[in-house]
């Protein structure tokens, strides 16, 4: 996950103090994370663990001190950062595509904790009509404010799906008939040579690492990106840009 060090969130954007967290987990509020006192054992800790059973809802056991560089209020060694999107799920999304007629046409990101990328990824996504974003529930960019601001608002009109496993949705999208399509450097194929024009998946995964093996495995194709320059690869926001508008391409030919 993401690493605020000492980079405050805006109280507005926090939920601290286990028993309003409890609150507001039975009110339905959408909860981007939990951070929780590493050594923290106590009767209220469990009821809080109880209320969480049957949400999937990252849970991230820390420090005291970290919890102190968000908040020094009375925490009670409980902060939880608050979604301003409400996710959805993959399993809803495509039956309504297909009934409304429509060719899918998905992003998944594998690995992109980058906050500012993931909101340039959202913001093209919307631009170039793909019908949701698909996020892990762990290892992901926060959806906090400073993403939706760098979307330019498009993480609050663009369905974002939080799935626990990467692995389920890419074979739920092949069984669907969506061609899943990865962007790799280690791809033989340049991506203007892979036909785009059907239901469509494309998968980035972070600059560091890439898609993960596995969920390399469960692609149809994988596609690369030539790069002529001394910089051996583009940021993942500019390379999905680059793939989403291969597709517009393709498909309007």
């Amino acid at each position: 996950m993401i690493e605020y060090k000492n980079k405050q969130r805006p109280e507005k954007e926090m939920i601290f103090g286990i028993r309003a967290v409890i609150e507001a987990i039975a009110a339905g509020q959408e909860i981007d994370k939990i951070l929780i006192r590493r050594d923290m054992t106590n009767d209220l800790s469990r009821e809080l663990f109880a209320a969480l059973q049957g949400f999937e809802v990252p849970v991230q056991k820390v420090p005291l001190e970290k919890l102190n560089r968000f908040t020094m209020k009375n925490h009670q060694g409980v902060i939880a950062f608050i979604s301003p999107v409400a996710y959805q799920h993959i399993e809803n999304i495509i039956p309504a595509i297909y009934e409304d007629g429509r060719m899918p046409f998905i992003v998944v990101l594998d690995g992109v904790t980058d906050v500012r990328n993931f909101g340039a990824i959202a913001r093209t996504c919307e631009c170039a009509g793909v019908d949701a974003i698909v996020v892990p529930l762990k290892g992901g960019a926060a959806l906090n404010g400073d993403a939706v601001k760098t979307s330019a608002g498009a993480l609050m009109t663009i369905p974002v799906c939080r799935e626990h496993s990467l692995t389920n949705v890419l074979k739920y999208l092949s069984a669907s008939g969506i061609k899943v399509v990865a962007a790799s450097e280690k791809a033989s194929l340049n991506y203007s040579e892979v036909n785009m024009t059907e239901p469509l998946a494309l998968v980035m995964g972070s600059e560091d690492e890439g898609v993960a093996p596995d969920h390399l495995k469960l692609c149809d194709e994988m596609v690369r990106i030539p790069v002529v320059g001394a910089i051996e690869s583009l940021n993942v926001s500019v390379a999905a840009g680059v793939l989403m508008y291969e597709v517009i391409r393709q498909r309007k030919m």
